[in-house]
Protein backbone atom coordinates (compact mmCIF):
# COMPACT_ATOMS: atom_id res chain seq x y z
CA UNK A 1 0.00 0.00 0.00
CA UNK A 2 1.31 3.45 -0.91
CA UNK A 3 1.16 6.10 1.80
CA UNK A 4 1.19 9.85 1.47
CA UNK A 5 4.76 10.94 2.19
CA UNK A 6 3.28 13.74 4.30
CA UNK A 7 2.34 11.16 6.96
CA UNK A 8 4.53 10.95 10.07
CA UNK A 9 4.13 7.96 12.40
CA UNK A 10 4.77 8.72 16.04
CA UNK A 11 4.61 7.28 19.51
CA UNK A 12 2.90 9.53 22.06
CA UNK A 13 4.43 9.06 25.52
CA UNK A 14 7.99 10.35 25.65
CA UNK A 15 7.61 11.80 22.16
CA UNK A 16 4.64 14.16 22.11
CA UNK A 17 3.67 14.09 25.78
CA UNK A 18 5.78 14.09 28.94
CA UNK A 19 4.43 10.85 30.39
CA UNK A 20 7.51 10.32 32.56
CA UNK A 21 7.09 13.59 34.49
CA UNK A 22 3.32 13.12 34.94
CA UNK A 23 3.79 9.53 36.11
CA UNK A 24 6.48 10.56 38.62
CA UNK A 25 4.14 13.22 40.09
CA UNK A 26 1.26 10.72 40.25
CA UNK A 27 3.43 8.05 41.91
CA UNK A 28 4.57 10.55 44.55
CA UNK A 29 0.94 11.43 45.25
CA UNK A 30 0.33 7.72 45.80
CA UNK A 31 3.25 7.27 48.21
CA UNK A 32 5.98 6.01 45.84
CA UNK A 33 9.32 7.76 45.39
CA UNK A 34 11.77 6.87 42.64
CA UNK A 35 15.23 5.70 43.64
CA UNK A 36 18.13 8.10 43.09
CA UNK A 37 18.98 8.08 39.40
CA UNK A 38 15.69 6.34 38.61
CA UNK A 39 15.16 8.61 35.60
CA UNK A 40 18.04 6.76 33.91
CA UNK A 41 16.12 3.48 34.04
CA UNK A 42 13.33 2.45 31.65
CA UNK A 43 12.03 -0.30 33.92
CA UNK A 44 9.40 1.14 36.30
CA UNK A 45 9.95 -1.72 38.80
CA UNK A 46 13.63 -0.77 39.04
CA UNK A 47 12.86 2.96 39.17
CA UNK A 48 10.58 2.56 42.19
CA UNK A 49 12.09 -0.60 43.74
CA UNK A 50 8.81 -2.53 43.43
CA UNK A 51 7.93 -5.87 41.81
CA UNK A 52 7.25 -6.20 38.08
CA UNK A 53 3.58 -6.98 38.74
CA UNK A 54 3.22 -3.94 41.02
CA UNK A 55 4.92 -1.76 38.40
CA UNK A 56 2.67 -3.03 35.62
CA UNK A 57 -0.41 -2.49 37.81
CA UNK A 58 0.61 1.10 38.66
CA UNK A 59 1.25 1.95 34.99
CA UNK A 60 -2.07 0.42 33.95
CA UNK A 61 -4.01 2.32 36.64
CA UNK A 62 -2.24 5.55 35.67
CA UNK A 63 -2.81 5.03 31.94
CA UNK A 64 -6.54 4.47 32.52
CA UNK A 65 -6.96 7.39 34.93
CA UNK A 66 -8.29 10.90 34.34
CA UNK A 67 -4.67 12.10 34.23
CA UNK A 68 -4.56 10.89 30.59
CA UNK A 69 -6.51 13.99 29.60
CA UNK A 70 -3.96 16.36 31.08
CA UNK A 71 -0.40 15.27 30.31
CA UNK A 72 1.95 18.16 29.44
CA UNK A 73 3.67 18.33 26.07
CA UNK A 74 7.25 17.08 25.79
CA UNK A 75 9.86 19.82 25.42
CA UNK A 76 9.31 21.83 22.20
CA UNK A 77 6.82 19.37 20.64
CA UNK A 78 3.89 21.80 20.31
CA UNK A 79 5.80 24.45 18.37
CA UNK A 80 7.39 22.09 15.85
CA UNK A 81 4.46 19.69 15.40
CA UNK A 82 2.28 22.70 14.59
CA UNK A 83 4.87 24.01 12.13
CA UNK A 84 5.19 20.66 10.38
CA UNK A 85 1.39 20.43 10.13
CA UNK A 86 0.35 24.01 9.43
CA UNK A 87 3.28 25.21 7.32
CA UNK A 88 4.36 22.00 5.58
CA UNK A 89 1.13 19.95 5.42
CA UNK A 90 2.27 16.95 7.44
CA UNK A 91 -0.26 14.86 9.38
CA UNK A 92 0.50 12.48 12.22
CA UNK A 93 -0.62 8.96 12.98
CA UNK A 94 -0.08 7.98 16.60
CA UNK A 95 0.68 4.45 17.72
CA UNK A 96 0.68 4.29 21.52
CA UNK A 97 0.94 1.35 23.94
CA UNK A 98 -1.21 3.08 26.51
CA UNK A 99 -4.35 1.00 27.11
CA UNK A 100 -7.22 -0.71 25.34
CA UNK A 101 -9.69 1.16 27.53
CA UNK A 102 -11.95 3.25 25.21
CA UNK A 103 -12.32 6.05 27.77
CA UNK A 104 -8.56 6.32 28.16
CA UNK A 105 -8.33 6.65 24.37
CA UNK A 106 -10.91 9.47 24.42
CA UNK A 107 -8.91 11.27 27.10
CA UNK A 108 -5.70 10.85 25.09
CA UNK A 109 -7.41 12.23 21.98
CA UNK A 110 -8.71 15.19 23.98
CA UNK A 111 -5.26 15.83 25.46
CA UNK A 112 -3.57 15.78 22.04
CA UNK A 113 -6.18 18.02 20.40
CA UNK A 114 -6.04 20.51 23.26
CA UNK A 115 -2.25 20.86 22.93
CA UNK A 116 -1.66 20.39 19.20
CA UNK A 117 -4.97 21.33 17.58
CA UNK A 118 -7.76 19.23 16.09
CA UNK A 119 -6.29 18.56 12.64
CA UNK A 120 -2.65 17.48 13.21
CA UNK A 121 -3.53 13.88 14.12
CA UNK A 122 -5.47 11.84 11.59
CA UNK A 123 -5.30 8.57 13.50
CA UNK A 124 -4.77 7.37 17.08
CA UNK A 125 -4.06 3.66 17.51
CA UNK A 126 -4.10 2.55 21.15
CA UNK A 127 -2.45 -0.77 21.93
CA UNK A 128 -2.50 -2.58 25.27
CA UNK A 129 -0.36 -1.23 28.10
CA UNK A 130 3.32 -1.80 27.23
CA UNK A 131 2.52 -3.77 24.06
CA UNK A 132 5.11 -4.18 21.29
CA UNK A 133 4.38 -2.25 18.10
CA UNK A 134 5.55 -4.71 15.43
CA UNK A 135 2.02 -5.63 14.27
CA UNK A 136 0.82 -2.01 14.30
CA UNK A 137 3.79 -0.98 12.13
CA UNK A 138 3.44 -3.90 9.69
CA UNK A 139 0.87 -2.14 7.43
CA UNK A 140 3.51 0.54 6.73
CA UNK A 141 6.14 -1.96 5.55
CA UNK A 142 8.63 -0.44 3.08
CA UNK A 143 6.76 2.90 3.05
CA UNK A 144 9.88 4.82 4.15
CA UNK A 145 7.74 6.95 6.47
CA UNK A 146 9.28 8.72 9.46
CA UNK A 147 8.71 6.86 12.76
CA UNK A 148 9.29 8.78 15.99
CA UNK A 149 9.89 6.76 19.17
CA UNK A 150 11.64 6.90 22.53
CA UNK A 151 11.96 3.14 23.12
CA UNK A 152 14.84 1.54 21.23
CA UNK A 153 13.11 -1.82 20.60
CA UNK A 154 10.18 -0.03 18.94
CA UNK A 155 12.53 2.13 16.87
CA UNK A 156 14.28 -1.07 15.71
CA UNK A 157 10.90 -2.64 14.92
CA UNK A 158 10.24 0.33 12.63
CA UNK A 159 13.65 0.00 11.01
CA UNK A 160 13.00 -3.70 10.38
CA UNK A 161 9.84 -2.93 8.37
CA UNK A 162 11.45 -0.23 6.25
CA UNK A 163 10.56 2.94 8.15
CA UNK A 164 12.92 5.83 8.97
CA UNK A 165 13.07 5.83 12.79
CA UNK A 166 13.97 8.84 14.91
CA UNK A 167 14.74 8.11 18.57
CA UNK A 168 14.06 10.91 21.07
CA UNK A 169 16.71 10.93 23.77
CA UNK A 170 15.80 10.42 27.42
CA UNK A 171 17.84 9.50 30.47
CA UNK A 172 16.85 5.85 30.05
CA UNK A 173 18.05 5.56 26.44
CA UNK A 174 20.95 8.01 26.25
CA UNK A 175 23.56 5.27 26.51
CA UNK A 176 21.87 2.83 24.12
CA UNK A 177 23.90 1.88 21.06
CA UNK A 178 22.06 3.35 18.08
CA UNK A 179 22.08 1.02 15.06
CA UNK A 180 22.66 2.39 11.55
CA UNK A 181 19.40 3.67 10.08
CA UNK A 182 18.12 5.19 13.34
CA UNK A 183 18.73 8.86 14.11
CA UNK A 184 18.83 9.99 17.75
CA UNK A 185 17.67 13.52 18.57
CA UNK A 186 17.19 15.61 21.70
CA UNK A 187 14.17 17.65 20.67
CA UNK A 188 11.55 18.40 18.01
CA UNK A 189 13.64 21.19 16.53
CA UNK A 190 16.07 18.51 15.33
CA UNK A 191 13.18 16.36 14.05
CA UNK A 192 11.73 19.33 12.18
CA UNK A 193 15.01 20.03 10.35
CA UNK A 194 15.55 16.34 9.55
CA UNK A 195 12.09 16.10 7.98
CA UNK A 196 11.96 19.32 5.99
CA UNK A 197 15.53 19.12 4.64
Amino acid sequence: MKYNDKVILTDVDGCLLNWEYAFMCWMEQHGHTAIEGGNLLYDIAQQYDITQSQAWQQVKIFNESAVMGFLPALRDAIYYVKRLHEEHGYVFRCITSMSLDPNAKKLRQMNLEKLFGKTAFEELVCLDTGADKDDALAPYKDSGLWWIEDKMSNAVAGLNVGLRPILIEHGFNMNDTVPPGITKVVNWKEIYHLIIN
